[in-house]
């Protein structure tokens, strides 16, 4: 049962100034234990030796005494109120906490601020900051590890490994960093300080720390479902708003990885393509809308991904990917995402990202099969490493010559935006030396292994770049932009 438990002052010490907490209980003993488990201190306060109520507190249950109902054991639904009431009279009650703090600071060693510098460089000092997120995105120290009080006790074991490490606890002005360290040694952590002063003095000190850039109230709430996934969070999702991917076509594979690339909150997506929006293309194209038709591909992209979401940019480029300009285009983003359909451009695009050192994330289709994989010089093999040439134009139809089943460039430019995501965050294992194929008639995924050629002319080791070849004899249309599948 999920039960709202209000605080009264004298104890919101013990959850952080939190005036309510909720929990899970179906009575009130057990709703003490839940307490006790999540903000120590509470059993002590409220129950004496024998785990009877103590007399000068009382509990109510939707403003019911439970004295007049089954005391401790008394039943609890769902969405019910418990209120503690203690004894007060006066400033009776504020003489406790005084007394309470100067147990803590004989108990607590305190260190200064200074010292703390002095020891995190020359021991490894861990620095915890329990003050809540708004206070810690105004300014913290580098590399402290973020623990808010009222998260301490639940989030301590993932945090914090070892136990016997040196560890200082600071917070705004040192007082709840005494109830903190107070409960990390009720954990089991055998080194814990206080810092004198708080971030306040450190900051006074002219000690460094530093002020991190932060999601906006609207960000938070676009991208709330990747701030909940741990690996991911508001460092991730800044990591995907720095981002700078150029997708080149906006057809078939670039539609589908473009799209959830965009919803993704990759801050910058550039777009190349020369082509205009065919009727042909509404089977796939997922991008483009039948009013748009004759439009070119690359506005008709950027409509819809700014429709989908304003807070990214998206650049285009309506021309003709060549040897002239592909070290310009590629030169301002990071990761190159290839959705071509065509050998000219495959080669192209690898010579360039193996030049300039970017990841490649390619895809192919034809008819009911697709091919994924991560090209990435330096790390596993280029497009060369597999094929040192283009076959000759009879052998490789183009995907208006050979059909394509509409869904499949879907699959496969979504598996592109996953493995492009993957690298952005710097997470996972990316396709690099593995190429991941699928047989939609077959519903099966099969891995095959890639091997960098020793002999590559493009990308073995302290090979000086050859240059680039424009392959146009290869192209069904000369004068044709990037074609896109």
């Amino acid at each position: 049962m999920s039960v709202t438990v209000r605080i009264p002052t004298p104890l919101r010490s013990l959850t952080g100034g939190a005036d309510e907490v909720k929990l899970e209980a179906t009575s009130v003993r057990a709703l003490i234990d839940s307490l006790e488990d999540k903000h120590g201190g509470f059993k002590a306060q409220l129950l004496d030796g024998e785990g009877k109520l103590r007399r000068f507190v009382n509990v109510y249950l939707n403003d019911e005494d439970i004295r007049f109902r089954e005391g401790l054991d008394t039943a609890l639904g769902d969405n019910d109120v418990v209120a503690i009431i203690p004894a007060i009279a006066g400033g009776a009650g504020d003489a406790s906490w005084p007394r309470m703090l100067q147990k803590l600071k004989r108990e607590i060693a305190e260190v200064e601020p200074a010292d703390v510098l002095q020891t995190r460089e020359s021991e490894g000092t861990v620095i915890v900051d329990v003050r809540d997120t708004e206070e810690f995105n105004e300014g913290h120290i580098e590399g402290a590890i973020h623990l808010p009080r009222s998260f301490l006790e639940m989030r301590a074991e993932n945090l914090l490994k070892d136990r016997e490490a040196s560890i200082v606890v600071h917070c705004a002005g040192g007082v709840r960093s005494l109830l903190a360290a107070e409960s990390l040694r009720r954990l089991g952590y055998a080194r814990v300080r206080s810092m004198a002063g708080g971030f306040g003095r450190w900051k006074n000190q002219g000690l460094p720390f530093v002020k991190p850039r932060v999601l906006s109230g609207e960000d938070r709430r676009r991208y709330a479902r990747h701030l909940s996934i741990p690996e991911v969070g508001e460092a991730g999702q800044l990591k995907l708003l720095d981002a700078r991917v150029l997708m080149i076509g906006a057809g078939g594979l670039g539609s589908p990885a473009a799209y959830y690339l965009a919803a993704a909150g990759v801050g910058t997506l550039g777009l190349v393509d020369f082509d205009v929006v065919d009727e042909s293309n509404l089977q796939r194209q997922i991008l483009h809308t039948t009013d748009r038709v004759g439009k070119p591909k690359t506005e008709s992209a950027r409509q819809t991904l700014l429709a989908l979401n304003p807070g990214i940019e998206v650049k285009t480029f309506e021309e003709r990917l060549s040897s002239e300009n592909v070290e310009r285009l590629f030169r301002d983003f990071d990761i190159i995402v290839d959705g071509s359909d065509n050998f000219p451009t495959r080669y192209l695009v690898n010579d360039a990202c193996v030049l300039q050192k970017k990841p490649n994330v390619h895809g192919s289709v034809y008819r009911f099969e697709g091919q994924v994989t991560v090209f990435w010089a330096g790390q596993g093999p280029c497009y060369r490493c597999l094929y040192p040439e283009p076959p000759p134009p009879e052998l490789a139809p183009s995907c208006a010559e050979a059909g394509v089943l509409g869904i499949l460039p879907g699959v496969v430019g979504l598996l592109e935006a996953v493995e492009t995501i993957k690298i952005i965050l710097g997470m996972g294992i990316p396709l690099v030396g593995r190429l991941l194929t699928y047989d939609a008639l077959r519903a099966e995924f099969r891995e095959l292994k890639l091997r960098r050629d020793p002999q590559c002319r493009y990308c073995r080791d302290g090979v000086e770049f050859p240059g680039f070849i424009d392959y146009e004899q290869f192209c069904a249309r000369p004068t044709d932009a990037v074609r896109t599948s």
